[in-house]
Protein backbone atom coordinates (compact mmCIF):
# COMPACT_ATOMS: atom_id res chain seq x y z
CA UNK A 1 0.00 0.00 0.00
CA UNK A 2 1.49 3.38 -0.99
CA UNK A 3 2.21 6.08 1.59
CA UNK A 4 -0.43 8.76 2.08
CA UNK A 5 0.45 12.04 0.37
CA UNK A 6 0.61 14.49 3.29
CA UNK A 7 -0.57 17.84 1.96
CA UNK A 8 -0.02 19.47 5.36
CA UNK A 9 3.77 19.13 5.06
CA UNK A 10 3.95 21.81 2.38
CA UNK A 11 0.55 23.49 2.81
CA UNK A 12 -0.25 23.77 6.55
CA UNK A 13 -2.88 26.45 5.84
CA UNK A 14 -4.80 24.30 3.34
CA UNK A 15 -8.17 23.55 4.92
CA UNK A 16 -9.52 20.83 2.66
CA UNK A 17 -8.76 18.65 -0.35
CA UNK A 18 -10.43 16.08 -2.56
CA UNK A 19 -9.22 12.51 -2.19
CA UNK A 20 -9.93 8.90 -3.11
CA UNK A 21 -10.62 6.15 -0.57
CA UNK A 22 -7.93 3.49 -0.98
CA UNK A 23 -8.71 1.26 2.03
CA UNK A 24 -11.38 0.85 4.68
CA UNK A 25 -10.17 -0.57 8.01
CA UNK A 26 -11.85 -1.00 11.40
CA UNK A 27 -9.48 1.65 12.76
CA UNK A 28 -10.27 4.19 10.05
CA UNK A 29 -10.25 4.91 6.34
CA UNK A 30 -7.19 5.53 4.21
CA UNK A 31 -7.10 8.20 1.51
CA UNK A 32 -4.59 8.66 -1.27
CA UNK A 33 -3.93 12.19 0.07
CA UNK A 34 -5.01 14.29 3.02
CA UNK A 35 -4.79 17.69 4.69
CA UNK A 36 -5.16 16.04 8.11
CA UNK A 37 -2.14 15.86 10.39
CA UNK A 38 -1.83 12.45 12.02
CA UNK A 39 -1.23 12.37 15.77
CA UNK A 40 2.54 12.23 16.36
CA UNK A 41 5.48 14.06 17.88
CA UNK A 42 3.30 15.15 20.77
CA UNK A 43 0.84 17.02 18.54
CA UNK A 44 -2.81 15.94 18.54
CA UNK A 45 -4.26 14.59 15.32
CA UNK A 46 -6.67 16.66 13.27
CA UNK A 47 -10.45 16.45 13.47
CA UNK A 48 -12.98 17.70 10.93
CA UNK A 49 -15.34 16.21 8.35
CA UNK A 50 -15.39 13.91 5.35
CA UNK A 51 -18.03 14.79 2.75
CA UNK A 52 -19.25 12.09 0.36
CA UNK A 53 -20.15 12.61 -3.29
CA UNK A 54 -23.87 12.46 -2.40
CA UNK A 55 -23.49 15.32 0.08
CA UNK A 56 -23.49 13.29 3.29
CA UNK A 57 -21.08 14.63 5.91
CA UNK A 58 -19.28 12.25 8.26
CA UNK A 59 -17.65 13.57 11.46
CA UNK A 60 -13.90 12.97 11.56
CA UNK A 61 -12.87 12.58 15.20
CA UNK A 62 -9.14 11.85 14.95
CA UNK A 63 -6.30 11.23 12.53
CA UNK A 64 -3.64 8.62 13.33
CA UNK A 65 -0.82 6.72 11.66
CA UNK A 66 -1.09 3.10 10.63
CA UNK A 67 1.50 0.71 12.06
CA UNK A 68 3.93 1.31 9.19
CA UNK A 69 3.99 5.08 9.96
CA UNK A 70 3.59 5.74 6.23
CA UNK A 71 -0.19 5.53 5.86
CA UNK A 72 -2.71 7.78 7.63
CA UNK A 73 -6.00 6.56 9.09
CA UNK A 74 -9.01 8.85 9.36
CA UNK A 75 -11.15 7.88 12.35
CA UNK A 76 -14.88 8.41 11.76
CA UNK A 77 -17.72 8.72 14.24
CA UNK A 78 -20.32 6.02 13.61
CA UNK A 79 -20.66 3.34 10.95
CA UNK A 80 -18.23 3.48 8.05
CA UNK A 81 -20.27 3.65 4.82
CA UNK A 82 -17.38 4.30 2.47
CA UNK A 83 -15.95 1.95 -0.14
CA UNK A 84 -12.62 1.79 -1.94
CA UNK A 85 -12.69 4.11 -4.93
CA UNK A 86 -15.16 6.61 -3.44
CA UNK A 87 -14.29 10.26 -4.00
CA UNK A 88 -14.58 12.44 -0.92
CA UNK A 89 -13.66 15.86 0.38
CA UNK A 90 -11.71 15.86 3.63
CA UNK A 91 -11.75 19.10 5.65
CA UNK A 92 -10.07 19.98 8.93
CA UNK A 93 -11.56 21.84 11.87
CA UNK A 94 -9.53 24.92 11.03
CA UNK A 95 -9.85 26.89 14.31
CA UNK A 96 -8.70 23.79 16.21
CA UNK A 97 -5.79 23.16 13.82
CA UNK A 98 -4.68 26.79 13.97
CA UNK A 99 -4.51 26.65 17.75
CA UNK A 100 -2.36 23.52 17.49
CA UNK A 101 -0.08 25.27 15.00
CA UNK A 102 0.28 28.29 17.26
CA UNK A 103 1.06 26.21 20.36
CA UNK A 104 3.47 23.90 18.54
CA UNK A 105 5.44 26.88 17.28
CA UNK A 106 5.29 28.36 20.77
CA UNK A 107 7.00 25.26 22.18
CA UNK A 108 9.90 25.79 19.77
CA UNK A 109 10.32 29.29 21.18
CA UNK A 110 9.96 28.07 24.75
CA UNK A 111 12.57 25.38 24.16
CA UNK A 112 15.01 28.01 22.93
CA UNK A 113 14.70 29.88 26.24
CA UNK A 114 15.58 26.90 28.44
CA UNK A 115 19.16 25.61 28.03
CA UNK A 116 18.39 21.94 28.68
CA UNK A 117 17.58 18.84 26.60
CA UNK A 118 13.89 18.22 25.87
CA UNK A 119 12.52 14.88 27.10
CA UNK A 120 8.98 15.13 25.75
CA UNK A 121 6.05 17.33 24.84
CA UNK A 122 2.31 17.29 24.31
CA UNK A 123 0.22 19.73 22.27
CA UNK A 124 -3.56 19.97 22.52
CA UNK A 125 -5.79 22.72 21.11
CA UNK A 126 -5.95 24.59 24.42
CA UNK A 127 -2.60 24.04 26.11
CA UNK A 128 0.81 22.50 25.58
CA UNK A 129 3.57 21.21 27.79
CA UNK A 130 7.26 20.57 27.33
CA UNK A 131 9.53 18.54 29.61
CA UNK A 132 13.17 19.40 30.22
CA UNK A 133 16.04 17.36 31.60
CA UNK A 134 16.67 19.89 34.33
CA UNK A 135 17.83 18.57 37.74
CA UNK A 136 17.56 21.93 39.48
CA UNK A 137 14.81 24.31 38.46
CA UNK A 138 15.90 27.85 37.75
CA UNK A 139 12.63 28.67 36.00
CA UNK A 140 10.02 31.14 37.22
CA UNK A 141 6.57 31.46 35.67
CA UNK A 142 6.29 35.25 35.39
CA UNK A 143 9.83 35.71 34.07
CA UNK A 144 9.49 32.91 31.53
CA UNK A 145 6.10 34.25 30.42
CA UNK A 146 7.58 37.71 29.84
CA UNK A 147 10.55 36.41 27.88
CA UNK A 148 8.36 34.10 25.80
CA UNK A 149 5.91 36.85 24.85
CA UNK A 150 8.80 39.17 23.99
CA UNK A 151 10.14 36.53 21.61
CA UNK A 152 6.69 36.04 20.06
CA UNK A 153 6.44 39.80 19.52
CA UNK A 154 9.64 39.84 17.45
CA UNK A 155 7.43 38.56 14.60
CA UNK A 156 10.00 36.30 12.96
CA UNK A 157 9.10 34.50 9.73
CA UNK A 158 9.41 30.72 10.02
CA UNK A 159 11.07 28.64 7.30
CA UNK A 160 10.60 24.98 6.41
CA UNK A 161 13.60 23.26 4.83
CA UNK A 162 14.99 19.79 4.45
CA UNK A 163 18.26 17.95 4.95
CA UNK A 164 19.45 14.40 4.34
CA UNK A 165 19.95 11.86 7.13
CA UNK A 166 23.69 12.15 6.49
CA UNK A 167 23.59 15.92 6.96
CA UNK A 168 21.64 15.50 10.19
CA UNK A 169 24.13 12.92 11.46
CA UNK A 170 26.86 15.51 10.95
CA UNK A 171 24.87 18.03 13.02
CA UNK A 172 23.65 16.04 16.04
CA UNK A 173 23.02 19.21 18.06
CA UNK A 174 20.02 19.94 15.82
CA UNK A 175 18.08 17.21 17.63
CA UNK A 176 16.82 18.80 20.87
CA UNK A 177 14.58 15.95 22.02
CA UNK A 178 16.28 13.08 23.83
CA UNK A 179 15.80 9.77 22.00
CA UNK A 180 14.13 11.34 18.96
CA UNK A 181 14.95 9.93 15.55
CA UNK A 182 13.65 10.66 12.03
CA UNK A 183 11.33 8.08 10.42
CA UNK A 184 13.21 5.07 9.09
CA UNK A 185 13.79 4.97 5.35
CA UNK A 186 13.27 8.67 4.74
CA UNK A 187 15.57 10.43 2.27
CA UNK A 188 14.73 13.95 3.40
CA UNK A 189 14.24 15.21 6.95
CA UNK A 190 11.99 18.19 7.55
CA UNK A 191 13.66 21.10 9.35
CA UNK A 192 11.77 23.94 11.04
CA UNK A 193 13.84 27.10 11.33
CA UNK A 194 13.05 30.23 13.31
CA UNK A 195 16.07 32.31 12.26
CA UNK A 196 18.28 33.31 15.15
CA UNK A 197 16.11 31.37 17.61
CA UNK A 198 15.65 27.68 16.81
CA UNK A 199 16.43 25.12 14.11
CA UNK A 200 15.52 21.46 14.50
CA UNK A 201 13.89 18.45 12.81
CA UNK A 202 10.10 18.51 13.24
CA UNK A 203 7.19 16.97 11.38
CA UNK A 204 4.47 19.10 12.99
CA UNK A 205 2.43 21.99 11.63
CA UNK A 206 3.51 25.55 12.40
CA UNK A 207 2.42 29.12 11.81
CA UNK A 208 4.23 31.29 9.26
CA UNK A 209 5.32 34.01 11.70
CA UNK A 210 5.88 34.00 15.46
CA UNK A 211 3.55 36.97 15.90
CA UNK A 212 0.66 34.74 14.83
CA UNK A 213 0.97 32.81 18.11
CA UNK A 214 -0.46 35.69 20.11
CA UNK A 215 -0.11 36.30 23.87
CA UNK A 216 0.52 33.25 26.02
CA UNK A 217 1.04 32.52 29.70
CA UNK A 218 3.06 29.88 31.57
CA UNK A 219 0.49 28.33 33.89
CA UNK A 220 2.61 25.71 35.63
CA UNK A 221 6.20 24.65 36.22
CA UNK A 222 6.36 21.35 38.07
CA UNK A 223 8.88 18.73 39.08
CA UNK A 224 7.99 15.39 37.47
CA UNK A 225 11.07 13.50 38.61
CA UNK A 226 14.51 14.13 40.04
CA UNK A 227 15.78 15.33 36.66
CA UNK A 228 12.60 16.41 34.90
CA UNK A 229 10.80 19.78 34.92
CA UNK A 230 7.50 20.24 33.07
CA UNK A 231 6.43 23.64 31.75
CA UNK A 232 2.79 24.17 30.74
CA UNK A 233 1.73 27.04 28.45
CA UNK A 234 -1.66 28.21 27.22
CA UNK A 235 -3.19 31.20 25.47
CA UNK A 236 -3.52 34.34 27.59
Amino acid sequence: MPATYKRFDDEPYLGQCDATVIAVNPEGIELDETVCYARSGGQAGDAGTITLADGRVLPLTDTIYADDRQRILHVLDGDITLQVGDRVTVAIDWPRRHRLMRLHTCLHLLGSLVPAPVTGCSISPDSARIDFDLPESTLEKADLTDRLNALIDTRIDIAVNGITPEELAAQPDLVRTVGAAPPAGTSKIRIIEIPGVDRQPCGGTHVANTGEIGPVVITKIEKKSRTNRRVVVTFA
